[in-house]
């Protein structure tokens, strides 16, 4: 994950680019996440794209109630630390309280998979994935989950949604190319 500050990007955001925040009060936070992701789309280098992802993924956390952004900060540092037992505690109690936070489910899905839990990691980014269909980096770890298990063909599938959506993803471009040759072979 890149880390960027938001209020980098109303500074970095070119003119070109759509409006960074609302030009109004009443935007909601749906349209504005529509609009982020026009921007990422349209990012013109990994730098402004970081800007773009960060502020993305604020919305995302900024979505939860105090209380349970509380628990899912706390269960993100927690893996950071290598604590992920405490971690999917922390992030279960999350999801008990807001079952919709797409966070709390990619979270959780991060601590399962640190605790060799395969098949639960696959079902919360599933769930994460039917709650925003966008959510960059819950494809990013659906790929290396697949690429883990051999089967390239999935990994080059979810790589080329991340790809679609966040085309200055770091590295991406290489990774799609070599996922591409794993599952389909080299082109003669």
């Amino acid at each position: 994950m890149r880390t960027a500050l938001a209020a980098l990007l109303l500074i970095a955001a070119p003119a070109t680019w759509p409006a960074a925040r609302a030009d109004t009060p009443t935007e909601t936070r749906p349209q504005l996440l529509d609009r982020l992701f026009g921007m990422l789309k349209v990012a013109p280098d990994e730098h402004s794209a970081g800007a773009v992802e960060g502020a993305i993924q604020g919305q995302w956390v900024n979505a939860a109630t105090p209380a349970v952004k509380l628990l899912l900060l706390r269960g993100m540092r927690e893996l950071s630390e290598d604590h992920p037992q405490d971690a999917l505690d922390d992030l279960d109690a999350a999801l008990d309280l807001q079952p919709d936070l797409v966070e709390g489910w990619r979270g959780r899905a991060l601590a399962r998979a640190r605790l060799g839990d395969t098949a639960g990691a696959e079902h919360d980014i599933a769930e994460t994935i039917k709650r925003e269909p966008r959510e960059f980096e819950a494809l990013q770890d659906l790929s290396h989950i697949a690429e883990q298990a051999g089967d390239w063909k999935g990994a080059y599938a979810a790589w080329s949604q991340v790809m679609d959506i966040d085309p200055m993803t770091p590295g991406g471009a290489d990774r799609l190319k070599d996922l591409k040759r794993r599952a389909f072979g080299d082109e003669t």
